[in-house]
């Protein structure tokens, strides 16, 4: 009688697993799962009898990562298995350990530990694993880049992240995010997401022999973003701080948010403004006194804080708070 397979992970953080299974069932179930997860990707064993394999999925809104350990095997792709209506994304695997050979548009590119190959589901497209893997793979919205108007098709099946640079830290970036989803809301994971896919945008221009002053402005911006990010909750937080943080000069910062309306002190303040903003309208944070709010997301002083959101809210925190005078409702 049939083992009956697990559902597909439709979760924030979901693992399928052939441990639990019989020996016998393990490569079928294997397949099932890689067909369900990826639409209709083929997965094949090198004949081994004791298949073993597991895949943890992550999202950071419609960034999906997975981490996949399996032993040996490969998977592809032919046009027919390609549904017209399905979502496009852009794949990629990086290992962690072992190796992949990707090939895709004619081309053929292996990947070992702290490199990446990227391809596009809505092609075929096929991937080797000889040896037993620790891979993450990461799928991100097809449209998210091509609507960026960059050529895709060249650089589909290329290597990626092995003399570093920004290629480097966009995977850095995607093994971060999968370790410290699971505790993320929401809006913070659909702002990895985002990071992700600038990091990738930006390492694909590389890649495609246009970095320029102008993308090398764009990496330190996403790095500011991210930093400040992380760190709203410090009222050190500043220029300076900045500055010392990610190895760079002030003069490098304000290059960096020179199309930005505020600067970098300004975007700190409209980042801390719109943390309290989401707190006070948060149910679950009614409790918890104004103060405490200003001061968990980095304001030393109450005075300031009242007069910046207000500033920029046009209403006091405590009219906010209470819904008696919303921004835009007159």
């Amino acid at each position: 009688m049939p083992v009956p397979l697990p559902a597909p992970p439709l979760r924030r953080s979901s693992t399928v697993s052939t441990d639990e299974l019989p020996v016998r069932d393990r490569a079928g179930a294997w397949g099932e799962w890689i067909d369900r997860l990826f639409s209709g990707l083929k997965s094949h064993q090198y004949g081994d009898l004791d298949f073993q394999g597991r895949m943890t999925t992550v999202h950071a809104g419609d960034v999906v990562l997975t981490r996949l350990e399996a032993q040996r095997h490969h998977v592809s792709r032919h046009p027919a298995q390609i549904r017209a209506a399905e979502v496009g994304y852009l794949k990629i695997v990086a290992p962690w350990v072992g190796c992949a050979g990707v090939g895709q548009k004619g081309r053929e590119a292996w990947v070992t530990p702290d490199q990446w190959s990227i391809y596009d589901t809505t092609d075929s497209y096929a991937v080797a694993n000889p040896v037993p893997v620790e891979h993450l793979i990461v799928m991100l919205p097809k449209d998210r880049l091509s609507e960026r108007g960059l050529a895709l098709d060249p650089l589909m099946a290329r290597r990626l992240g092995g003399s570093g640079g920004i290629a480097r830290v966009a995977l850095e970036t995607m093994r971060s995010a999968y370790r410290e989803l699971p505790g993320m809301s929401d809006a913070a994971a659909r702002g990895v997401g985002d990071a992700i896919t600038q990091f990738v945008h930006l390492a694909m221009l590389d890649l495609a022999g246009h970095a320029t002053a102008v993308t090398q402005r764009e990496a330190l911006r996403e790095r500011i973003k991210r930093h400040v990010g992380e760190h709203l909750a410090d009222p050190r937080l500043s220029v300076d701080t900045l500055a010392l943080a990610l190895n760079c000069s002030r003069r490098q910062l304000y290059n960096a948010f020179g199309e930005e309306p505020d600067g970098v002190a300004g975007y700190i303040l409209r980042r801390r403004i719109e943390a309290c903003r989401l707190a006070f309208e948060d149910p679950a944070q009614q409790r918890r006194s104004i103060t405490d709010v200003a001061l968990a997301h980095g304001f030393s002083s109450m005075a300031h804080f009242s007069r910046v959101f207000r500033a920029q809210l046009g209403v006091a925190p405590s009219d906010y708070r209470r819904g008696e005078v919303l921004p835009g409702g007159g």
